[in-house]
């Protein structure tokens, strides 16, 4: 009876965390046109959590290029098959490891920030003293964040996907894959779908950071200790979601190719 009364009370408070998620979201989305817009707010969080993700985005995307096309290249170079290296890299990395490196590396850089700063309003009574303002909290400190990340993420993910292409080919040169080779070999990979796939997965990567980031914060208890505890599961969940969600948007994309 015990186990039986805990699973209950477990399931009762994930089912009461995952309305509570949605809640916020479906709020969030629904203020995203809604004035005032807090055009400020929003280039000051563009600016923090977009340009200042860009340097780990290129590194993260030069060395997953470099190591993508190595990889490749001991593969085809016995069949002769090097000029391919070049559209290998590109489909693999736009439609799925450009998104999803990014996505993490962003996650665990601007996640913990966004959850650490609203925490810490929380623990700081400054959330409670605008709400007795009067001041939307979602609309003020959730609403420029979503809108940060869904431009942010898309966007340092062509930078990512490009420098990985860029990357593969500083490995490839030195298998005497010229140039013209190696970008030869994109399209004969790739159609416009995988174009659109690639947008399309950092789009959603980024409402999930912003607004489990923002959740979390939110909700955070405890002091200095529970900041960083809350920092820590937004982290944890951010990037969980973020694979899971992969793979749900990839398994669209293969019904819809048919």
């Amino acid at each position: 009876m015990m186990n039986s009364a805990v699973i209950d009370k477990l399931l009762l408070l994930f089912f009461h965390e995952l309305q509570n998620y949605f809640t916020l979201a479906g709020r969030t989305f629904a203020r995203i046109f809604r004035r005032p817009f807090y055009y400020r707010e929003f280039a000051t969080q563009f600016d923090k959590l977009g340009f200042s993700s860009l340097f780990i985005c290129i590194l993260t995307g030069l060395f997953s290029g470099m190591v993508m096309a190595l990889q490749s290249l001991i593969q085809l170079k016995p069949f002769a098959a090097t000029s391919y290296v070049g559209g290998m890299v590109a489909v693999t990395m736009i439609k799925e490891l450009g998104p999803v490196l990014a996505a993490l590396m962003v996650a665990g850089r601007v996640g913990s920030a966004i959850t650490a700063e609203l925490g810490t309003m929380v623990v700081t009574e400054q959330v409670d003293a605008m709400r007795v303002e009067g001041t939307d909290i979602i609309k003020r400190l959730v609403v420029p964040r979503l809108k940060a990340m869904l431009l942010a993420l898309p966007l340092l993910t062509i930078v990512t996907d490009m420098i990985s292409i860029f990357g593969g080919y500083i490995m490839s040169a030195g298998y005497n894959v010229n140039p013209i080779m190696y970008i030869s070999g994109l399209p004969q990979f790739m159609v416009f779908q995988d174009l659109v796939e690639g947008v399309v997965k950092p789009a959603v990567f980024g409402a999930i950071i912003a607004i489990t980031a923002c959740y979390v914060g939110l909700n955070t208890r405890g002091g200095a200790a529970g900041v960083g505890a809350a920092a820590k599961k937004a982290v944890v969940l951010s990037s969980v979601l973020i694979l899971i969600c992969d793979f749900f948007i990839a398994k669209v994309f293969v019904v819809f190719r048919g």
